[in-house]
């Protein structure tokens, strides 16, 4: 009888152990047998509906505006380069490489004009040294330089004095003369045999 007692004298903590047990299974396994909630659907379908689509953006974004920069538009970057920021230009360069990654035929005639002019336009050190319509202002310079020569040259000669005597026909003809009577360079000027040329007359 004593072994008996102390056989049954353990089965009431294993009985309450095993209570206990139960209790805090059905604990954990409330919420998974709790009832539905349709809103609680709703929440995680728009979640995953919009995770979905920041994902496909940031895959068709260029590489610029997935790192956080905006989206220069390049419809008209012939007018805005000079005005860029080097920044702005990097991303400029970024959205073109990405544009360029496609087919050609699928760009826009505004894209394939702004990959052009920034791979092959007139910009930094393709800056032609003369501008539009400098050619024009030069060639009107240089007249208005040979016009104002010509009038200065024709107010000089109308104040200027007579031309010195020695400068006549008739004295430099005399001038010859003499230089036959002296017979001035008799080997090739002037006093030599078969001379041909004009001796000292310069004046017409």
């Amino acid at each position: 009888m004593q072994v008996l007692r102390r056989m049954s004298c353990p089965a009431r903590p294993l009985a309450s152990t095993l209570r206990s047990t139960s209790a805090s299974t059905t604990q954990r396994l409330a919420p998974l047998t709790a009832p539905f909630n349709p809103a609680s659907t709703s929440v995680i379908s728009s979640f995953s509906t919009s995770s979905t689509a920041l994902a496909t953006h940031a895959e068709k974004a260029p590489s610029g505006v997935a790192s956080g920069e905006s989206i220069i538009p390049i419809s008209n970057i012939q007018a805005q380069w000079e005005t860029m920021t080097e920044e702005e230009r990097s991303v400029v360069h970024e959205q073109l490489e990405e544009l360029q990654s496609r087919d050609w035929r699928s760009l826009s005639l505004d894209e394939k004009r702004a990959a052009y002019y920034v791979a092959f336009g007139p910009h930094g050190s393709r800056v032609p040294a003369t501008k539009q319509g400098e050619q024009s202002k030069v060639a009107l310079g240089v007249l208005a330089a040979l016009a104002a020569t010509g009038v200065l040259w024709t107010v000089i000669r109308q104040y200027a004095k007579e031309p010195p005597r020695t400068m006549t026909k008739e004295w430099q003809a005399a001038s010859n003369e003499r230089a036959l009577e002296q017979k001035q360079n008799p080997i090739t000027g002037i006093a030599s045999e078969g001379y041909k040329g004009k001796g000292h007359i310069q004046s017409k």
